[in-house]
């Protein structure tokens, strides 16, 4: 049983840093006509969704501060899946590996979710309510 004590322990997070180093890689080469929109946005925005779910963990005393940054960040994942969307029309990736990581988000959007609807447990503080890490 693994208690979370830190944001960095969180599945969601951990998952959600990962796909966006992807993102970093893959969005290299993109063409440099691009590097002041699709590049740069989608860059912010999968960067996004890990910094939010940091700034919500720092929050867990106040549950609608956690409840709104889990939020922000669900929107940043969303934000990012459109500009995944754009990247395959344009060639710029190919469909595979668009599903990959457009599935991806996916999965960390319904972890978001989950975390929002059971916000009180996230949010106490006290030992009998210690979290079980599950996303």
């Amino acid at each position: 049983m693994l208690t979370v004590k830190f944001h960095q322990d969180l599945k969601v997070f951990q998952q959600s840093f990962e796909i966006a180093m992807q993102i970093y890689t893959l969005s290299k080469s993109f063409p440099k006509e691009e590097l002041y929109s699709l590049t740069d946005q989608i860059r912010r925005s999968s960067r996004s969704v890990s910094a939010n779910i940091s700034e919500a963990w720092g929050k867990r005393k106040y549950e609608k501060s956690f409840i709104a940054k889990l939020t922000d960040s669900e929107g940043e994942a969303r934000e990012t899946q459109t500009w995944l969307q754009f990247a395959l029309a344009y060639n710029y990736i190919n469909e595979e590996q668009f599903n990959n990581l457009n599935n991806q988000y996916n999965q960390i959007i319904g972890m978001l979710v989950n975390m929002m609807n059971q916000s009180e447990s996230w949010c106490s503080f006290s030992p009998e309510n210690k979290r079980e890490e599950n996303s």
